[in-house]
């Protein structure tokens, strides 16, 4: 069972059972397609080492300083962001429903790929048994294709594994969220590791291997440092769930004694590792098949389709590879639905089965002409008027990461770190015992993190 907490100004609110249960929570929240989908593609975008190194000084620099802030306000508050904000200065609510916007608008192409991570994984079930048909046989573009276009398919998988996710957390979301991922988060490592371990072992494979670690700085000649720093430090964003509000709701739930510096550590580190794993069981064998690895979306869908088709036990192999990535799909759209849904609980006073399904609905919703983006909607540029040639879903995808999330961020550091002043951060942090780089920390909070939002929302827009 979950604890109970007080806090002045609300409700008795759950907190998780356990440090060890936040920390596989937190890290659930913040490991997804982010790791598994984006980073290796966005890792073949960047150049491969230089991004690498690039995203792992960010990780340091401004994910674990923002962290503890998000961690802080959020066991100070007891409460999800909007709520959090309202309550601390009314004036800032808007942040809280920017975060609510980020949780929302990416739910809605979130979930779409979850069902298409859905039908594969059903797919290779049935390869694997002789039922598959020419799942396998089929070009891997063509057959992605086919399936994407349907107006209607891709949306029945959509909902089918919304289903699964209302079903985990209806009955109360901090439970719900810290039992799945004692067992999520567990598999998903275990699961990558075998992966990674097969892909690494292919004929071809160290061309991968040097892709990834062999410095290699040309690549800055080549993409552009810039380029290459913005993809490299959104990734961060969209990985470690800085700017959706999600954070903030783990704080909530974090019990008093419960380490915040060690905690925001610790989980960005480990979900870094989880995406060089990923990185691992993708780019080796990548190369190994001499395909590209900048592909995008097609990269799980298309590229890694092929890797097994031609691989032996390619059907095992893709199964419980995609069966990985829905582990860490699933385990980030728990965070974010209950991050929505704390709007429910908390603004609306709903029961947690109610909010959990109005912030089910929402999302499916928004699904639907992402969805047609691809068929019925196919020809529709939303940011054309910024010069970008995109679908519906990369257009939503780079509202809420690139613009959405940043300004979150931004706005977190000037409402932290000159607004509420950090006393009453370090205050929260403080419960558990000094913190000793304090000073550093809020230099960095202050003046490090800001200048590099704004270098990512200038670059994301092409201003610089």
């Amino acid at each position: 069972m979950s604890k109970e907490t007080k806090n002045t100004g609300t409700a008795a609110r759950s907190t998780f059972s356990s440090s060890l249960g936040f920390f596989l929570a937190a890290v659930g929240g913040a490991v997804g397609l982010g790791n598994v989908w984006g980073f290796p593609f966005k890792l073949g975008r960047g150049g491969g080492f230089p991004f690498l190194v690039i995203y792992v000084l960010c990780v340091f620099v401004v994910g674990v300083p923002i962290c503890i802030a998000e961690y802080a306000l959020g066991r100070k508050m007891r409460s999800g962001p909007v709520s959090a904000y309202k309550r601390i200065s009314k004036k800032w609510t808007f942040l809280g429903w920017i975060n609510m916007a980020v949780c929302i608008g990416v739910m809605g192409f979130y979930c779409l790929i979850c069902g298409w991570l859905l039908k594969y994984a059903c797919m290779f079930a049935l390869s694997l048994v002789g039922l598959g048909g020419d799942f396998l046989a089929m070009d891997s573009a063509t057959y992605f294709t086919a399936f994407v276009s349907k107006p209607l398919e891709p949306l029945i998988w959509t909902y089918a594994f919304m289903i699964i996710n209302y079903l985990v957390i209806r009955k109360n979301i901090s439970q719900g969220i810290e039992k799945s991922c004692k067992v999520m988060i567990p598999v998903l490592v275990v699961i990558l590791i075998v992966v990674a371990i097969r892909g690494c072992t292919l004929p071809g494979a160290d061309a991968g291997l040097d892709y990834l670690f062999k410095p290699n700085m040309t690549a800055f000649n080549e993409i552009g440092f810039f380029a290459i720093f913005t993809l490299a430090l959104v990734q961060m964003w969209f990985s470690v769930n800085i700017g959706f509000g999600t954070n903030l709701l783990y704080g909530s739930y974090l019990p008093d004694d419960t380490n915040i510096v060690k905690s925001a550590i610790i989980v960005p580190i480990a979900d870094m590792c989880v995406a060089l794993l990923a990185g691992l069981a993708v780019m080796p064998a990548v190369f190994a098949y001499d395909l590209e690895p900048a592909t995008g979306a097609g990269l799980l869908f298309i590229t890694l389709k092929t890797v097994f088709a031609e691989m032996p036990g390619g059907s095992f192999f893709g199964l419980i590879f995609f069966i990985a990535v829905l582990f860490a799909a699933l385990s980030s759209t728990i965070g974010m639905t209950g991050a929505i849904a704390t709007l429910g609980t908390d603004e609306f006073h709903w029961d947690n089965n109610k909010s959990s399904l109005v912030s089910t609905i929402v999302p499916c919703i928004i699904a639907i002409p992402v969805s047609w983006g691809y068929s019925l909607l196919s020809g529709v540029r939303p940011l054309a008027f910024l010069g970008k040639d995109t679908d519906l879903l990369d257009s939503l995808d780079f509202l809420c990461e690139n613009v959405l999330a940043t300004t979150a961020a931004l706005l977190l550091c000037i409402f932290v770190g000159w607004v509420w002043k950090p006393k009453t951060v370090l205050e929260e942090v403080e419960k558990t015992g000094p913190f000793t780089w304090k000073n550093l920390w809020l230099f960095v909070f202050r003046f490090v993190c800001p200048i590099i939002t704004v270098i990512v929302i200038l670059s994301s827009l092409g201003l610089i």
